[in-house]
């Protein structure tokens, strides 16, 4: 807890974790809010709200090979900055396209803001990166997934909360405010130049097609030759089919099955029973990541929090539904902590633009082809068990294909005298 708190001395990363928060919170509210209000809207097509879910990962095919290469070569602050207040213009500018009721408008817009918004995650990382020691990168991972397991708490909630009481301008206006204010705070840090532009500066005119594709090859280079690295972002390809069933399967599970004339309420309920799992799950694997390699912990969280979601799905009820929810909530950070303290130890902070640049990619891409099956095959082709089983199994290949690989790969990495000073930091 110490360690936790004493990365806050740094003005610069309190200033930047709260715009984490508050940027993360611009894009929860809204969404949740409006899947929501399509679901109450046209509540026999659900395809709608899967949709909805897909105009936020799509746009990352639309600009993947773009946000690396901002990100390493021009100054990370603004980019995180501007990306921040461009999201809020375009939010305002969905509420007007509520307002004279176009719904491929709205969807329109949803897709630019997504697209937008994938440039300030990257920037912002690669700040984070530069402004801590590696000493404090698992801290600022437990704390991210602090962040992340609030959301799951009170996201949905405030979401549901907002629409309910504000309706749907209201709730997208929140969306709006908060996108300004995590602009406003990163605008006020204070950074080196060497943090925000690593690469030294580079003029718009010199950008090209050919500027960019050499970036972005540079990239996909850095990683083929980082066997570690490698083997990592291989598993993101089966995240990005977590995070897409995720993102639908728990409302369709009460709205369909369980719950389906109460659903809303108790899509709050299961909001806080997942994110209390997540936030106690936080603290642990914080806790767990100074004791035990980094590495052991990944596969650990890997293989509990997938064999939890598909037994979740042989819930005869809420209560047990919940209950089981809660222990996989519980080993979901056992992962985040990992990746998120294991990252920044191994890739050059040069680089690591292009190598976030890559990984949004793949888990969207797997993302979206899980969201566009997902609104093709349910309900006539798969049953929502079936969501769970897919999920749960993801997680289990990755934990699998880690268990093989990564220890050989330290073990060889080793014997030829490789330094791995950070990942050693860290616990490994």
């Amino acid at each position: 807890m110490k360690k936790m708190l004493g990365v806050f001395k740094n003005k610069n990363f309190a200033k930047l974790f709260f715009a984490h928060f508050t940027s993360q919170m611009g894009s929860t509210i809204g969404l949740t809010a409006f899947m929501f209000y399509l679901l109450d809207r046209f509540t026999n097509q659900p395809s709608y709200a899967t949709v909805t879910e897909l105009m936020y990962s799509l746009p990352t095919l639309a600009v993947f090979f773009l946000v690396g290469v901002v990100a390493d070569r021009f100054d990370r602050q603004k980019v995180a900055m501007y990306s921040d207040w461009i999201c809020g213009m375009l939010s305002i500018l969905i509420i007007g396209a509520i307002i004279i009721d176009i719904i491929p408008v709205v969807f329109a817009l949803l897709f630019l803001r997504s697209a937008v918004q994938k440039f300030f995650y990257p920037a912002e990382s690669s700040i984070v990166q530069g402004i801590l020691s590696k000493d404090e990168y698992t801290t600022a991972a437990g704390l991210n997934q602090l962040v992340m397991s609030l959301f799951m708490l009170f996201g949905n909630a405030l979401g549901i909360f907002f629409y309910w009481t504000l309706g749907i301008h209201g709730a997208i206006l929140i969306d709006a405010v908060t996108f300004i204010i995590s602009g406003i705070l990163i605008k006020t840090c204070i950074l080196e130049e060497s943090t925000i532009l690593p690469n030294g500066r580079t003029k718009w005119k010199d950008v090209n097609l050919a500027f960019v594709l050499k970036d972005f090859k540079d990239g996909l280079s850095y990683i083929l030759n980082h066997k570690l690295l490698l083997t990592l972002l291989s598993g993101f390809v089966l995240f990005g089919i977590v995070n897409g069933g995720f993102s639908v399967m728990p409302v369709f599970m009460l709205k369909y099955k369980l719950q389906p004339n109460n659903y809303e309420e108790y899509s709050i309920i299961m909001g806080i029973v997942i994110g209390a799992g997540v936030m106690i799950g936080s603290v642990i694997a914080s806790m767990l990541a100074q004791k035990i390699k980094l590495y052991k912990l990944l596969i650990l969280g890997l293989a509990l929090s997938g064999f939890f979601t598909a037994i979740s799905s042989l819930a005869p009820n809420t209560i047990i539904f919940f209950a089981l929810f809660f222990i996989g909530g519980l080993s979901l950070p056992l992962v985040n902590v990992s990746i998120g303290g294991w990252m920044p130890s191994i890739v050059d902070p040069k680089m690591m633009g292009r190598v976030q640049g890559w990984i949004s990619p793949l888990m969207m891409l797997a993302q979206s082809i899980t969201l566009g099956f997902i609104a093709f095959a349910y309900p006539s082709i798969i049953k929502v068990e079936g969501l769970y089983w897919m999920v749960g199994g993801s997680l289990m290949i990755v934990s699998l294909i880690y268990l093989i690989t990564i220890p050989k790969i330290l073990k060889k990495d080793e014997t030829k005298g490789i330094s791995l000073k950070g990942v050693q930091k860290t616990a490994l």
